[in-house]
């Protein structure tokens, strides 16, 4: 990255809280992250078959759009009892928001033993330069744990209240979001995402 005038990228989400979690953690490079929202950039359809593809989608749609360098991330759960699901579909797992799909999942995987249980949250950062970059930036990052047999906790948002971590006897949605923000799978992409871009 140039170290004599900021560089404008726009984030391929509108969500607030990604946008505070990003531009903190990207803060040491001269880098001005703007949401695609001041851009007026359309809403694309995720139908990537993976979080990579999903991604690149977004972070392409972005550059198009706006014709600057752009960051997308695609997340979601992966259950090993599932084969991976709900995966790519983990926002939209139910149709009807994050009660019912925690809902769906705790009656997907009914009464089996927490041991089989296991589960991981995964999150994928794409950096492209333009809209036509054929070598984008992509960082991921795992989070392990296990699916619990009901809610708790109250802090954290979709599956956080059922992803428990053994090491911390506790599940996502109990941890210090301080915590959880260092440790988080979009917390290891990011990570990665700053070491790769500081190297640009």
């Amino acid at each position: 990255m140039a170290a004599t005038s900021k560089q404008t990228v726009v984030l391929a989400s509108g969500n607030a809280g990604k946008l505070r979690e990003l531009r903190r953690i990207l803060s040491p490079l001269t880098m001005e992250l703007k949401p695609q929202s001041e851009f007026e950039v359309p809403e694309v359809e995720e139908n990537g078959l993976s979080f990579v593809e999903n991604a690149i989608i977004k972070a392409r749609a972005a550059a198009q759009a706006t014709g600057l360098a752009a960051i997308a991330d695609d997340s979601g759960l992966e259950v090993d009892h599932l084969l991976g699901a709900p995966g790519i579909h983990s926002a939209r797992y139910s149709g009807k928001g994050d009660s019912a799909n925690n809902v769906k999942l705790l009656e997907a995987l009914g009464d089996l033993p927490m041991a089989q249980r296991t589960a991981r949250f995964q999150c994928v950062l794409v950096y492209m330069r333009h809209a036509q970059d054929p070598t984008p930036v992509v960082c991921q990052g795992a989070w392990e744990g296990q699916i619990l047999f009901r809610e708790e906790g109250e802090n954290g948002f979709g599956y956080d209240p059922l992803f428990y971590l053994p090491e911390y006897h506790c599940c996502s949605a109990q941890l210090d979001p301080d915590v959880k923000n260092r440790i988080s799978h979009r917390a290891k992409a990011s990570a990665l995402l700053l070491d790769a871009l500081r190297g640009q």
